[in-house]
This record gives structure tokens, C-alpha cells and sequence, in this order.
């Protein structure tokens, strides 16, 4: 998992000076990097982008699907735990990143919830995770913060090595409820409302 995490976080930085030479791949002709925090940047547009996704896949998905998962094997989980396991995940990633105790107290994912009860879960854990991407800056992004777990204080770690590890989880998980939404013959969010916005 760390060498993943370095990895992620060395092509992150490898990529700014490509951005800041005009070459972001896809953008509008001519688009450069912010001339000031160019990773947290990129970091808070892979947060908003993403979980703009994951609001929608659990508002857009219908109930009689939330029982569907990808595969027969037992372990594998049903849309509704793993959109429960996003949910836990952002509200625990972003309480490290903020040095505070994790203010979630039911688990999404091992207990039984309804569409209604994901779908305003999943809002409440991305508006938690928003102010803290909003704030975050290149300097900031290298502050060491200690982690409050169930078992005491964790190890120190930089606040954006925690946040890219919820932008990599949300991708992952995000990934995962797409081949839910392709087996069910929906659009997932991500191609329904290319230019769809707001959460």
C-alpha cells in the first residue's frame, strides 16, 4: 500500500509541470496549471469530480438494485455495502486529515440501510470531506497530522498523502458501482451527465 501511495503521489507531482505547460490532456486548448498550488489542485478537482459520481450513483440507482453485486461469492459486496463502505471511508479519511475524531458513529456498510438512508449518508460524508479539500493547499497538503483511531493516536502522516488516499478509494469504489449500474443496462453518472454539476 505505500508504494502505491508514493507511487501515486510521484505522478502527481511528475504531471504538474506537464500542466503547467498547457499539456493537461483533454482540457481547453491553451489551459495551464494555477500559477500557485498546482497538486492540491489537481487533488480538490479529483475529490469534487468523483464525488459528485458517488452522490448520484446513490441517488440515481433504483432500490429494487441496491441487493446487487458483482459476482456469487459471499465476501463480495451488494451496491448498498459498497456504496455503505464509501460512505464509512470518506468520513474516516477526512476526520484523520483533520486531526479529529472520526464523527460518524453507525457503519453504513455492515448494517441494514435503505436507499433513503445511503443516498442522505452519502451527502452528509461528501459535505463533511468538502471543507477540508477546499482548504487544502500545497503547503498545507504537507502538514503532518495524527490520525484519531478507535485504538488512540495513529502514526503521524501528511494531510494530502490521507487525502489522495480517499480520491484512490473513491475512483476504486466508484469503479466497482459502475459495473453494478452496466450489469443492471443504466448509465452510470459518470457517462449519463458528462456536463451534469452539483451535488
Amino acid at each position: 500500500m505505500k508504494k502505491l501511495l508514493c507511487t501515486v503521489l510521484l505522478l502527481g507531482l511528475a504531471a504538474i509541470p506537464a500542466f503547467a505547460q498547457g499539456g493537461g490532456g483533454g482540457g481547453a486548448a491553451g489551459q495551464t496549471a494555477p500559477a500557485t498550488d498546482p497538486l492540491s489542485t489537481y487533488v480538490k478537482g479529483a475529490f469534487r469530480s468523483n464525488a459528485n459520481f458517488l452522490v448520484h450513483s446513490a441517488d440515481d440507482m433504483p432500490e429494487e438494485n441496491f441487493s446487487a453485486k458483482l459476482g456469487t461469492t459471499a465476501e463480495a459486496r451488494t451496491f448498498a455495502q459498497m456504496l455503505g463502505h464509501t460512505i464509512n471511508a470518506n468520513f474516516n479519511f477526512c476526520a484523520q486529515a483533520k486531526g479529529e475524531k472520526n464523527p460518524n458513529a453507525v457503519d453504513y456498510e455492515h448494517t441494514p440501510q435503505t436507499k433513503a438512508d445511503l443516498s442522505k449518508a452519502m451527502h452528509a460524508a461528501i459535505d463533511y470531506c468538502t471543507p477540508v479539500y477546499d482548504a487544502l493547499t500545497d503547503a498545507s497538503a504537507m502538514e503532518m497530522v495524527t490520525p484519531q483511531g478507535a485504538n488512540g493516536p495513529g502514526r503521524p502522516t501528511p494531510r494530502g498523502v490521507i487525502l489522495i488516499r480517499n480520491v484512490v478509494h473513491n475512483n476504486e469504489m466508484y469503479g466497482n458501482l459502475v459495473g453494478i449500474f452496466r450489469s443492471k443496462n443504466i448509465v452510470p453518472p459518470s457517462t449519463a451527465g458528462a456536463g451534469r454539476r452539483g451535488m
